[in-house]
This record gives C-alpha cells, structure tokens and sequence, in this order.
C-alpha cells in the first residue's frame, strides 16, 4: 500500500479501536478495483466483508433478544432489518469519512467510487470483520453498540431506510404517470448468502443500479441512487420528453 499508515490514526480515534494488526485496517478498506492495477496486492476487502455482514447481524440479533425480552419474532425480525440496512450502513460508513480512506481503482475513483452506498456499506462491513479478527468478539460488539446503535431509538422509528422506492416513485409522478420499473441484473452466492443486482429504470433507459442481500434490499438501494443529483437530472430529461 501507498498509504502512511499514519494517516490511519484519524479513523481509529472515530471508531474507538486502534489495531494490533494495521494490515487488517488496510484489508478492509481495499476495494476490489484496486487490484486490477496493482498487482503486487492479492487480495480485497469481500471475505472481510462477508465476514463482517455476519458479525454485525449476530450482534445485532443479541442485542435485540436483551433489550426486547417481550417482543415477538416477527417484530424483531424488522428492527434487526433496519438496523442492518445498508443504506443504513453506508451512512454510518459515511460518518467515519470511510470514502477518504479506501484503497480503489482509478476508474472507480472518476466514477464516485468513494462515495458510492454499494462500496461505502461493504467497507464498513469488512471494517466490522476486521476489528472482530484483530480484537475479538468484545471489541468488534462496543464498536457496534457504541457507534453504529448510537441512534438506534431514532432508526427503528424511522422509515427512512426503507422507503426510496416509494420516494422515487414520489419525485417521478410529480408530473408523469410514468413509473419506475425494476430488473435483477444479476444472482450470485450460495443460498445461505445470496447477493443480488438491481436496476431501475425510466422508459426502459436505466438509471441506477443496486445490490443487497434480497432482490427487495437491492432494488431500494437502486432507487436510493437514482435519487442522487446526477440521477435526478438524467431522469428529469427522460420525464420532459413525455411532456
């Protein structure tokens, strides 16, 4: 890596952990683009990342179990669904300026690669898979209840991060009966860890693509970044059309 690993020292004062093992830090901040231009690095942050999805999702689940000892499966089921949702994730990636530090590829770098939800919410994963291998069960726990469930109260009455399909629809009927049409582009994983590609569409033109753990979490993270600036503009062109 180019990195001074100095300069890694601001994100592990905003995340209250500092590594035993900076090569894990900087495992998990390297996006897999940036290996098609530097050979000499062999791996990416996606086991990091898959780890990192089950760590959070576990410690979410216990932490839920303690703090709702009356509250039925079901409901539990969608808290645990907001509070993993990784729209969700991308803004607490956000929060920690998780952009600023990633290793990426120069083609990702002149398309927003460090601001993208997809690649923010997957580094901040793999951050979490990466303090639970340096530090243990314990640590990688304070990380998330401390920071990631520091407004839990406000997620779980929120809909927010549930509700961008319903908001896009919102912006593109304001004046069009025209609607926003999805498409899973692609199916990977075994069944256990599935991870699908959702595209959204305007007219049959695609506007933005999405991924997540179901086809329903991919195609609200497709409408989220259909509901970016640059997306809004493309989309108000194609709706100007039909006037």
């Amino acid at each position: 890596m180019n990195r001074d690993h100095n300069s890694l020292n601001l994100l592990e004062d905003a995340i209250g952990y500092s590594f035993k093992d900076r090569n894990l830090l900087e495992l998990a901040l390297t996006h897999r683009s940036y290996l098609f231009e530097n050979e000499e690095i062999s791996d990416s942050n996606e086991r990091l990342e898959f780890l990192g999805d089950a760590v959070l999702e576990l410690i979410i689940r216990e932490h839920l179990m303690e703090r709702f000892p009356d509250v039925l499966e079901g409901s539990l089921t969608d808290y645990k669904k907001n509070l993993v949702n990784r729209i969700l994730l991308a803004e607490k990636g956000a929060k920690l300026n998780l952009g600023n530090f990633l290793n990426i590829g120069q083609s990702e770098e002149n398309t927003g690669g460090r601001a993208k939800t997809s690649i923010i919410s997957d580094a901040y994963e793999a951050l979490i898979g990466a303090i639970y291998l340096d530090g243990g069960h314990m640590a990688a726990k304070n990380f998330i209840l401390d920071f990631h469930l520091s407004d839990e109260d406000e997620v779980l009455n929120s809909s927010d991060y549930i509700n961008y399909k319903g908001k896009l629809l919102e912006f593109v009927q304001q004046n069009s009966s025209l609607k926003p049409t999805y498409d899973i582009e692609e199916e990977s994983g075994p069944e256990h860890h599935k991870m699908f590609i959702a595209s959204v569409s305007i007219k049959e033109e695609v506007i933005a693509f999405g991924k997540g753990r179901s086809k329903k979490e991919a195609e609200q993270e497709a409408a989220q970044e259909a509901l970016i600036e640059e997306n809004l503009s493309k989309i108000e062109d194609i709706l100007k059309k039909e006037l």
